[in-house]
């Protein structure tokens, strides 16, 4: 890893990533090349994007320029960079180059029984860059990254039956992998005392989620200052009480639209969002698509597997038809 000074990413595109289903706030790809001409670093465009990305190399060699660093990585190595870091890539040997590039929202992925975890991975802090010590020195993480980040890849290009929830379960592993090999702390996870102590609020804002919900009342519960309460909660959480509220009204707003024939106005109540301009608002934040836009495009995207599934079972039973034939 060589150092460097970088007085350029000041000027980095903002990448826009559109995802390849909504739903799971990703998009996997494979690049590849056979030029026998290596590519200059410095004509390559500084960009970042929110999304965290994942690099997993198959062939040949990348060359990464991060904000402070400057590394090459070989076959079977793996890298993360952070949300919104600004960083550039290049090919950087005359050999064949193919490697997975995987570019996620990992807030996304968190519910109800990961939520104490978000903290760790909302970078208050440091970016999750300052991960790619654990790859360094562990060669078994780096080996379970580089088949975690390959079973995506795979699983989004076959998109069998329950994909989606092949895609979860491994982004989990991922993030499950990095928290118990970051013996430096980076992730700056805390014991449970400090989430056992929130847990009246917690269970508060569930109970009384298409309620009116305030900071005063949060307090009130744990007999804590206004002050005091939302440091410490952000600290506990990753995010303000507010937006851990906006955020269990949106995933349950996610559910209702996608379960139910509730109209978008009665979706909003039931989740607590009686102003319509408001509800559109967060919806759009955490979507990047309106409820009605949301619900056309995960329903098609449920049809398009269902009549694919069908024309499978439709093609076994003439199999079998034909194969009765031939026996006959």
């Amino acid at each position: 890893m060589i150092e460097t000074t970088i007085d350029t990413y000041s000027k980095a595109i903002n990448e826009e990533v559109i995802y390849q289903n909504p739903l799971l706030f990703l998009k996997i790809w494979e690049l590849y090349t056979e030029t026998h001409h290596y590519s200059v670093l410095e004509k390559c465009p500084w960009h970042y994007h929110k999304e965290v990305e994942f690099l997993a190399i198959l062939e040949g060699h990348l060359g990464i320029q991060s904000k402070h660093n400057y590394v090459v990585l070989g076959p079977g190595d793996v890298m993360v960079l952070g949300s919104s870091q600004p960083h550039r890539t290049h090919k950087s040997s005359s050999d064949t180059l193919r490697y997975i590039v995987f570019q996620v929202d990992l807030g996304r992925h968190f519910d109800q029984s990961t939520m104490p975890y978000l903290y760790c991975f909302s970078e208050l802090t440091q970016p999750l860059d300052h991960l790619n010590y654990i790859f360094n020195q562990n060669e078994d993480a780096k080996r379970e990254m580089h088949t975690l980040i390959m079973e995506i890849f795979e699983e989004s290009q076959t998109r069998m039956r329950g994909y989606e929830i092949a895609i979860s379960a491994a982004i989990k592993n991922l993030l499950l992998l990095l928290l118990r090999n970051d013996t430096r702390n980076v992730l700056n996870y805390t014991e449970e005392a400090g989430l056992n102590r929130l847990r009246p609020v917690l269970n508060y804002v569930d109970t009384y989620l298409q309620d009116k919900l305030t900071v005063e009342d949060a307090c009130a519960l744990l007999n804590l200052s206004y002050h005091y309460f939302i440091k410490y909660f952000k600290k506990i959480m990753g995010v303000s009480f507010m937006d851990y509220v906006n955020y269990k009204r949106i995933k349950k707003a996610e559910c209702l639209l996608l379960t139910s024939d509730l109209s978008i106005t009665d979706v909003g109540y039931e989740v607590g969002i009686s102003n319509m301009a408001q509800f559109y608002k967060l919806f759009k934040r955490h979507n990047q698509c309106s409820p009605k836009e949301f619900k056309i495009r995960m329903r098609s995207e449920s049809g398009v597997v269902m009549k694919t599934m069908r024309q499978k079972g439709s093609g076994a039973k003439t199999l079998k038809q034909l194969q009765s034939i031939s026996e006959a």
